[in-house]
């Protein structure tokens, strides 16, 4: 079974697809290579696994709030332990006045956890190792950070936070920050503007380099068989799934990490200072 499939995959994917392991689309894109349906599952490939993640979300905390219970059932425990946890998170980087933003960390946080993990599901494909959809979740971010920060302070002071906040005191002070302001405008659009490209590489970089490393001992797993023609390989890919388990949850939180960091640097400098 093994065999067929990494010979599936590198027909039908190309040197690109057969460095990650196969999924079920690629396969049915190689068997079934003229049905219009294959055709457009596999241009959508990304946004179809998204799909079935936001599924899995919505299904499971459909579950967990359908019948609430005061003496919580474990699913019911598992959810509000996991909100809990979020909710620490957030304000534990924010303070209490963060916890408004719980709601968008925690989703964004869930939303790629269970992305990163559902490529070690066999048959399935971990949408963040397309760099189009980090892209997708770092330009979600930085919008929100910028919608925020101008729902925060204004206009005149997110202008005035770019510009660094200059407080000149006397002549001096004046003749300092009428050079440095510009300075500070362009260098703080400039810092803005690379945030989500920074987002969007680490979180690509990572997961589709565990992706890669899994599908090359899966084709190495078959190799070594392949002198008995066993219809099956040896199983040298399943010691980097508990990597692949722990840089997904790490990536995950590293990307809400700084989401989070990113909406706290917007805060009014009074607030911030306070917490």
């Amino acid at each position: 079974m093994f065999v067929g499939v990494a010979q599936a995959a590198e027909a039908a994917g190309g040197e690109a697809a057969s460095l990650e392991p196969p999924n079920i689309i690629l396969l049915l894109h190689h068997y079934f290579p003229h049905s219009p349906i294959v055709e457009f599952l596999h241009h959508f490939e990304n946004p179809f696994f998204s799909a079935i993640v936001i599924f899995i979300l919505v299904f499971v905390a459909r579950q967990a709030t359908r019948k609430t219970q005061l003496i919580p059932g474990k699913l019911q425990n598992l959810v509000e332990t996991a909100v809990e946890a979020l909710d620490d998170f957030v304000t534990g980087v924010m303070g209490p006045a963060g916890r408004r933003f719980t709601p968008f960390i925690g989703t964004l946080f869930l939303y790629i956890l269970v992305q990163n993990l559902i490529g070690i599901v066999p048959g399935m494909k971990a949408p963040t190792s397309s760099i189009n959809t980090t892209v997708a979740l770092a330009l979600t971010v930085f919008f929100y950070v910028q919608y925020t920060a101008i729902r925060m302070n204004g206009i005149l002071g997110y202008l005035d936070h770019l510009a660094g906040s200059p407080r000149p005191h006397g002549v001096i002070g004046f003749l300092i920050a009428l050079v440095s302001v510009p300075f500070n405008f362009v260098l703080h659009t400039l810092g803005e503007l690379t945030k989500p490209l920074s987002l969007s590489l680490r979180l690509f970089g990572n997961i589709f380099g565990e992706d890669v490393l899994i599908g090359q001992m899966l084709v190495l797993g078959v190799a070594a068989l392949a002198f008995m023609h066993s219809p099956v390989g040896l199983p040298l890919q399943f010691p980097f799934y508990l990597l692949a388990i722990l840089t997904s949850t790490i990536q995950a939180l590293v990307f809400s990490l700084l989401s989070t960091i990113y909406i706290f640097l917007m805060f009014p400098h009074a607030e911030e200072g306070h917490h």
